[in-house]
């Protein structure tokens, strides 16, 4: 399956060369590009991308805002951020908007074309700095839970590796690889997780890593 991809960033030359690099790979087709968020909403409308990398920093409607509505007007379509700011309350209201990625503009070559290809199926990919920032800023903003013991137990104790795993930040590829499985059974372990935890996606499965004291 071909992955479609949106390129929206203001500056011109490092869509050209996001696109030429992102060009070369088989498995992706770069539909478009934009150079703010309001252009974005209409190439995404006209090419229905699967994937949008998206800038945070940019004129006329910023990538949070773009992000909220991207994900109304386009469902299916998964959002990554990439930018050159690490700031915590940033990498929060992006991910809350409905991101399911966060890397910086430097991320090496192998790790942007991962976190597309991980998008293009509904993962989440976060660098590692990136994921303690915003375990971090989901501690301090959520609610006081306490820990519950019950919800430990339910899980196996391949689950509670895979769990903190995910706390870290890692995709279901680098899980698949440090714990020596297959992805799919990687993806089977991460369905039941956020069954069992009773959360609805990665990111707050992390967070109750965190506060089961699994990280």
């Amino acid at each position: 399956m071909t992955v479609r991809v949106l390129l929206v960033d203001d500056q011109t030359l490092f869509r050209a060369g996001l696109c030429t690099l992102l060009s070369t790979r088989p498995e992706i087709e770069v539909v478009g590009e934009a150079e703010n968020g309001q252009v974005a909403l209409e190439r995404a409308a006209a090419t229905r991308p699967d994937v949008v990398l998206m800038d945070l920093k940019m004129p006329v409607l910023d990538g949070v805002a773009t992000t909220r509505k991207l994900r109304v007007q386009l469902p299916s379509c998964q959002i990554v951020a990439l930018t050159t700011f690490e700031d915590d309350e940033l990498v929060f209201d992006c991910l809350r908007a409905g991101a399911v990625g966060y890397l910086l503009k430097d991320a090496p070559t192998d790790k942007l074309v991962e976190a597309v290809l991980a998008a293009a199926r509904g993962e989440s990919v976060l660098q590692p700095s990136v994921a303690s920032k915003v375990l971090a800023q989901l501690s301090r903003l959520s609610s006081e839970r306490p820990a519950d013991a019950g919800a430990l137990a339910k899980l196996s104790s391949r689950e509670r590796d895979v769990l903190r795993l995910i706390a870290r930040g890692a995709s279901n590829k680098e899980i698949a690889a440090a714990l020596f499985l297959a992805e799919g059974t990687v993806k089977n372990h991460v369905t039941n997780i956020l069954e069992k935890l009773e959360v609805d996606d990665r990111t707050q499965a992390a967070l109750r890593a965190r506060e089961l004291g699994l990280t």
